[in-house]
């Protein structure tokens, strides 16, 4: 691999342990990917910190498709939260969003006395956890798999994911920081990390002995080093996996890409009942929309929606 891959701050990668049948994938973001989704909307910190995780696993999960497309988790329930988005593209672009009640948010913080709050506190007893594929191609159905938000983290959450609709043994392991700068705002850091065991086969043999010891060697990991800037991943995967070997392939490099634009949302528009628009319409005679995901604002004419310049 050369130098320049390597030096990309914003990834993510597949790794393989020499011989062992255990395929993993890492990701790191920053100011390039992360931080921005997280900034501009001015979360609370915990809040911030879940859907950055939200975001870095819809990458390590997106990042195996094999066709063009995009891939959510979607958090949804009836408690304080009740919407978070984390999305990862094909082409490397990803975005998040997160919605919330403010009042109940700051009781819950209060409870928790500023820790960190677990999903059922979140989203309630009755939230779920859904994994969502989007091909391009508009031909192909979305698929969805839901998994109730039991656990104590998303992490946990996604591994039962993959336990119960996938049948998967694997491993999930998610950091989100906030790294301080001398005069300058924060920036949001993330770091994401998996590993699956891979089935037996004639081939291959019994492979539970090699999943056992990788599980080992990944519960090892630290929060610390996963998000860790300054530690690059492949001296973090050589620091687990030294003993067997451990290969990583050239990065995808990731950014901070909204899909939103204006030609898409006057389609959007347009496929609304002239009566909804007008309920919709600003004094100016616009239509005022702002995209959750970025915040971006819209104004627009509704005489352009409509055709009707009255």
């Amino acid at each position: 691999m050369s130098d320049a891959a390597y030096a990309v701050t914003d990834f993510v990668t597949n790794f393989q342990i020499v011989d062992r049948p255990v395929r993993g994938r890492a990701v790191r973001m920053g100011q390039g990917s992360l931080s921005g989704i997280l900034r501009r909307h001015d979360y609370p910190t915990n809040l911030a910190r879940i859907l950055g995780e939200a975001v870095t696993l819809a990458t390590l999960v997106g990042a195996s498709l094999k066709f063009n497309g995009r891939l959510l988790v979607q958090a949804e329930g009836d408690g304080p939260v009740s919407m978070l988005v984390g999305e990862y593209r094909t082409d490397g672009g990803v975005r998040g969003y997160a919605r919330f009640d403010p009042e109940a948010w700051a009781h819950l913080d209060k409870v928790n006395k500023g820790a960190a709050p677990h999903m059922p506190q979140l989203f309630g007893p009755n939230g779920r956890l859904g994994l969502i594929i989007i091909q391009d191609n508009p031909a192909v159905q979305p698929y969805q798999g839901i998994v109730p938000l039991e656990k104590g983290t998303l992490s946990e959450c996604a591994e039962d994911y993959f336990a119960m609709s996938e049948q998967v043994p694997t491993r999930i392991k998610l950091s989100v920081a906030e790294l301080d700068r001398k005069g300058e705002p924060g920036v949001w850091v993330s770091g994401g990390m998996m590993v699956q065991k891979i089935a037996n086969d004639d081939a291959r043999g019994d492979t539970d002995d090699a999943w056992r010891e990788a599980d080992a060697l990944f519960a090892t990991l630290t929060d610390a080093e996963l998000a860790d800037p300054d530690l690059p991943m492949q001296d973090l995967l050589f620091r687990l996996f030294h003993e067997r070997g451990v290969t990583m392939e050239t990065p995808q490099a990731l950014d901070d890409r909204c899909t939103c634009n204006q030609e898409r949302l006057m389609e959007t528009l347009r496929q609304m009942p002239d009566a909804s628009l007008q309920e919709m319409v600003e004094p100016d005679g616009t239509l005022a929309i702002d995209c959750q995901f970025c915040n971006r604002h819209y104004s627009i004419p509704i005489s352009d929606v409509t055709g009707n310049p009255n």
